[in-house]
């Protein structure tokens, strides 16, 4: 018997509308069957089969078992053309998403997030995942048109789950694991090998500085002036018999060994997650409420995240003509922040700096003169807050104490409404009302102690305050109709948006008494601001989609932006698409070819703009206005600076996007996927354009639309059903992109701009690097070489010499720049399986990038011809030590160890890497197994994040920037959870 259902899919879930039994399911026979699919596109629904657009779809099928806090981590290998860089492992933290490239310099390359309709300004850190029925990632100008100036980095439509109508279902879900490290730490040497490399320093700089100094006399050189350049001998010799003709004094032995400085700082963190739903619905009313609880702490000491939320979703068809819905949310937060590193890379109190760099010859605690350990009166170690070490290593500072002294907490509460009343007008016509209101405060407060440290002997608090609030109104028009086999779907309707900011902060010096942070127990104000800032945007749009007897579809949208960032005669703007597509096995030739079950084209061209987040922060509300800094008071005399000279003409960036793709499904859909290629030039790039130092305009330049650039790229995904059975059943599915950035234009008279380890131009990327050329390394004397730049090839100088018939240098100021590669991969993805045997599942997904480099500051610090008391790799152990030797790393040399140490290609790496990104085995109890108990459905799992990679380096972090930079951050963490699912 033929029977026909409707399955509406948002993402890749199906809602049967009629029940059918367990044992159809499995076998998942459903070509009989007439399946009509629904997917969520912009301000609607469309069928899938008439979307001409590109998209990704997350079910909420994929967000089940996984340990992950922010919904954003999930994006993460979803599908082609999304690039992430991870978050750090500071609970709670967003990683970053990139759609189809990067489109803009200056301004923000983060997709817009939409959940249940209104864009979702309050941060999706606060979406619980459990909440979460689909996403659908909008990446072509077909599906992203209609949010216009909002759309050029991509969009994430995030629809939170409903009531269904029927019985009431009730479903807990359960995890609780540990969280560690995931990113292992480069190998350093230890205390026996770094006082000879040290001393071997000093003895090849005394022989460089001395040319006619014996090795004798450099040796007893080196010798007498180790512990004065480290300050601190561990080992029970004197100082000057430590290390004697580069040799550690065989009667050495240490005095201590508690010179671990993570021990204390690095600890095994603990998660674990609570999440209760209720759903249900009549014939008019269905329901969905929840409440979730998180509680993650972090593997640094005091790093911890706790998180609350609850939802409640309400629709009702109140009449015939009348559907009414409302949707609330609320959360509230609560971090312990430790230094993450990002914004702190080298600062005294970033544990992953200190202790990454500390050399192997300090102690975290206070040791008498025989070297014995001191305790307080608790029977507690004594942190040693007054140790005197080398330059390198950051005498009176304590990482430790000071991030036990320290505090640094985080509160955030805020509360999301939906609502929005849908009247039928007539047959095929509705029109639809929705209101949203966000709202977001955000608490932070510092102390800083008065014992050691940047506010020592004073001590010092802050307190920051943040309010966020969007009102987004907008009203909808839809009309559809069919005429015989022409079916059109017209969608028309007007958008206004009110974004408010507001900023208190406040820092006070001098504590009176202990234990108290109040502001009030300070004596000195030494920062006190406010600001409140707004924001309006108003639009208008429309979109057509045709088709005939779904085989060729058509599709157009427009949308008219007004942003109040820029001046009244610039602010608004237009943005379109178009698309079509053609449904070929739709056509009588195919009729009779039963392997073919879906084969569509389809393309699309549009424009869609951005005026988002500008890197100058007074430029992302006044783009077009000059402005005046205020604050810069003398006594009771005010005082104002210029601060910001604008283009009054400046305005949007405007994204234009050609996608044509291919969508195939083979063999009752045992093999499916896409191919499509992508171009979206970005015109109007805003770049800060300089000016004459005389024209006494400030930071000597002036923001404008001056350039152009493009991405480009090839998207595939294949999808395979190798088995499938009643018991057993194994499916893989892969996805693979390219992508490719290019700069064509650039500011009129500006045919460059350097900015650290890139150089903009026009035909390079904008992560390209510019870099002095690495040569290597000398064998007849273990000089670091460079190549010369043209400018000194024709001089002579000690410095310039021949090497192998290359021209190279000592000096790396004479060095040569050149392009050096690019930050951007060639090729990246992700593949996973699922397999199922009977009651039992294992579902993995691997990540992969494949071309790009990292350009290692974190591993170059590490590698000093030189240090003072800094750590030093492994690496250096193959140091050149003897003529002829050939080996890629300098001599230690504490005279030209500057050179060594300069920035340059020498510390690229390759960023191939793959990882194991999540992982899960789950058992599901069969129902007449526990349906005794009144349960309905029962799962058992485990499951691990950032289980496992393999990059070029130990401790090298691939994806921790798009621009392939690495900073002494918070390293992301590898999360084990054993989770439990019950269905009531």
């Amino acid at each position: 018997m033929s029977v026909k259902l409707k399955v509406i899919t948002i993402g890749a879930c199906f809602f049967l509308g009629e029940i059918v039994s367990a044992q159809q399911k499995r076998n998942d026979t459903i070509n009989t069957r007439e399946i009509e699919e629904v997917v969520v596109v912009a301000y609607g629904k469309q069928k899938k089969e008439t979307v001409v657009g590109s998209n990704t779809l997350i079910s909420a099928k994929k967000l089940e078992q996984r340990s992950i806090t922010n919904i954003a981590q999930a994006i993460d290998g979803a599908g082609p053309g999304i690039q992430v860089s991870t978050s750090t492992g500071q609970p709670g933290s967003a990683p970053s998403v990139r759609i189809r490239g990067f489109s803009s310099v200056n301004l923000s390359n983060e997709p817009l997030y939409v959940v249940d309709g209104s864009p979702y300004p309050t941060g999706i850190a606060f979406l619980n995942p459990n909440d979460i029925e689909s996403m659908t990632i909008l990446k072509d100008a077909a599906s992203t048109s209609l949010y216009g100036s909002s759309a050029a980095n991509g969009v994430v439509l995030i629809t939170t789950k409903k009531g269904k109508r029927g019985r009431d279902v009730i479903n807990f879900t359960a995890l609780t694991g540990v969280t560690e490290r995931a990113i292992p730490e480069y190998d350093r040497v230890n205390a026996y090998q770094y006082y000879p490399l040290v001393w071997e320093s000093l003895r090849n700089g005394y022989r460089t500085s001395n040319p006619t100094a014996t090795v004798a006399t450099a040796n007893a050189y080196a010798s007498n002036n180790l512990i004065t350049v480290l300050k601190n001998n561990v080992f029970n010799v004197p100082d000057n018999q430590l290390v004697v003709d580069g040799v550690l004094n065989p009667n050495a032995s240490l005095k201590y060994t508690d010179l671990d400085w993570q021990k204390d700082l690095v600890k095994k963190g603990f998660r674990q997650s609570y999440d209760l739903n209720y759903s249900g619905g009549t014939d008019k009313t269905t329901y969905f409420a929840s409440i979730g609880y998180l509680n993650e702490t972090g593997y640094i000491i005091k790093s911890d995240y706790e998180r609350l939320t609850s939802r409640l979703n309400i629709d009702s068809q109140m009449k015939d003509w009348l559907k009414v819905g409302v949707n609330l949310s609320a959360a509230s937060s609560f971090g312990n922040n430790a230094v993450d590193g990002a914004s702190n890379n080298s600062s005294y109190i970033n544990p992953f700096s200190w202790t990454r760099s500390m050399g192997p010859i300090y102690s975290p605690y206070a040791h008498d003169a025989n070297g014995n350990t001191l305790y307080d009166a608790d029977g507690q170690k004594v942190y040693d807050i007054t140790a005197i070490r080398g330059a390198d290593a950051a005498s009176g500072r304590h990482v430790i104490q000071e991030t036990l002294l320290n505090k640094d907490f985080s509160k955030t509460f805020l509360i999301n409404s939906r609502s929005y009343a849908e009247f039928k007008l007539a047959k095929g016509l509705t029109a639809t009302m929705n209101v949203a209101y966000d709202i977001r405060n955000f608490k932070n407060s510092t102390y800083t102690n008065k014992i050691i440290g940047d506010a020592a002997p004073a001590g010092a608090a802050s307190r920051t305050a943040v309010t966020n609030q969007t009102i987004t109104f907008n009203q909808i028009i839809n009309y559809r109709k069919s005429f015989g086999n022409h079916n059109f779907d017209l969608t028309g309707g007007h958008e206004s948006i009110k974004y408010i900011y507001e900023y208190l902060y406040g820092y006070k010096q001098g504590q009176v008494a202990s234990d108290n942070d109040e502001l009030v127990n300070f004596i000195t104000p030494t920062s006190l601001t406010s600001q409140t800032d707004n924001y309006r945007k108003e639009s208008y749009f429309a979109r057509l989609n045709y088709d005939f007897s779904e085989k060729y579809l058509l599709s157009g949208s427009i949308r008219t932006d007004g942003s109040s960032r820029f001046a009244p005669d610039r602010r608004w703007g237009t943005f379109w698409s178009v698309g079509a597509g053609w449904r070929v096995n739709k056509e009588a030739f195919l009729a009779n070819v039963k392997f073919v079950n879906d084969f569509k084209i389809r393309g699309s061209y549009g424009e869609v703009g951005n005026d988002q987040n500008f890197t100058n922060s007074a430029l992302s509300y006044y783009a077009y206005q000059s402005l005046y800094s205020l604050g810069y008071n003398n006594a009771t005399e005010a005082g104002i600076l210029l601060g910001l000279v604008s283009d009054p003409n400046i305005t949007w960036e405007t994204n234009k996007q050609f996608d044509i793709g291919v969508d195939f499904a083979f063999w009752n859909n045992r093999i499916s996927g896409s191919i499509e290629y992508y171009k979206r030039s970005t015109t109007d790039l805003i770049f800060a354009v300089p000016t004459p130092v005389s024209v006494g305009v400030p930071g000597n330049s002036i923001y404008t639309n001056v350039g152009d650039m493009f991405n480009k790229g090839i998207e595939a995904t294949l999808n395979l059903s190798v088995i499938k059975s009643n018991d057993f059943g194994w499916d893989l599915t892969a996805n693979a992109s390219t992508i490719k950035n290019e700069l064509t234009r650039l500011p009129d008279g500006q045919t460059q701009i350097i900015n650290g380890t890139k150089k903009l131009m026009v035909g390079q990327s904008i992560y390209d690097y510019w870099l002095r050329q690495w040569y290597g390394v000398d064998p007849s004397d273990g000089s670091p070489l460079f190549l010369v730049d043209d400018a000194y090839a024709n001089t002579t100088a000690t410095d310039i010499r021949t090497v192998n018939g290359v021209l190279v240098t000592t000096n790396y100021t004479k060095a040569k720049y050149d392009y050096s590669g690019s930050a951007i991969p060639k090729l990246y993805g992700s593949f996973g399986t699922t397999l199922r045997y009977k009651n039992l599942s294992l579902n993995t997904m691997f990540t992969y990038q494949i071309g790009g480099k990292t350009y290692d500051s974190n591993y170059a610090s590490l590698m000093s011809a030189y240090t003072q008391g800094g750590a030093l790799s492994t690496d250096i152990l193959n140091r050149w030590t003897t003529p002829g030797q050939i080996t890629d790393v300098p001599r230690m040399d504490a005279t030209t160890y500057i050179s060594s140490n300069a920035a340059s290609s020498r510390w690229l790496v390759n960023s191939d890497f793959i990882s194991l990104r999540s992982a899960s085995l789950a058992y599901t109890f069969d129902v007449e197994d526990i349906s005794q108990y009144g349960i309905r459905g029962l799962k058992l799992f485990v499951s691990g994040e950032n289980i496992w990679s393999k990059t070029a380096r130990k401790g090298l972090e691939p994806v921790q920037s798009f621009n392939g930079t690495t900073t002494n951050r918070y390293t992301p963490a590898r999360i084990y959870s054993l989770g439990l699912n019950v269905t009531f």
